[in-house]
């Protein structure tokens, strides 16, 4: 074993692991895998300053909202799609199959076309450039999604546009949380 990890934690979860292990001499958290992106950034309340503080590095899960996030729902919603969220209805039972969670996802997809950028570009690139998120976890199920997520790397975002997202945010908040 390399590090230790933790997953879906909370603030004071986090806190107590990093407690505990220094108290009887055990490995430190070096991790968590917790989901982050533009329709939950959860993290950044209270778990980002946790982090921050205690050098615990976030490991990003469902960037892209499970597919919300890259735009093949915009027009069909949850429902005549061939992605697993509409596929599977234990999928749309999930905090990323809510209506708001889908209506949120479209704000951001429209806001990314309008900058010239796909969904998934939009997504990613707010994760792979925020200095809070130390590594982005991202699921393909094949090469040509791989290469979309693998070319958002080089997208840069704008404070114009990073200030269109938190707009969103704080209207929306964080509906797939």
């Amino acid at each position: 074993m390399r590090a230790v990890g933790l997953s879906n934690e909370s603030p004071y979860g986090v806190h107590e692991f990093v407690r505990l292990a220094e108290q009887h001499g055990l490995p430190r958290v070096a991790t968590v895998q917790n989901p982050y992106g533009l329709i939950n950034r959860s993290f950044e309340n209270g778990l980002d300053e946790t982090c921050h503080r205690l050098g615990v590095s976030l490991l990003a899960y469902s960037p892209l909202g499970f597919g919300l996030l890259t735009g093949k729902y915009d027009a069909t919603g949850l429902v005549g799609s061939h992605g697993r969220m509409a596929l599977y209805d234990s999928m749309k039972a999930q905090r990323w199959g809510r209506p708001e969670a889908l209506a949120a996802a479209k704000r951001y997809n429209t806001l990314a076309r309008e900058h010239g950028l796909t969904p998934t570009q939009l997504a990613l690139a707010f994760c792979y450039r925020n200095p809070k998120v130390a590594s982005t976890i991202i699921g393909v199920t094949s090469l040509a999604q791989l290469d979309e997520c693998l070319d958002a790397w080089s997208v840069e975002l704008s404070p114009g546009l990073l200030k269109e997202i938190d707009q969103i945010r704080w209207e929306l908040r964080d509906p797939a949380q």
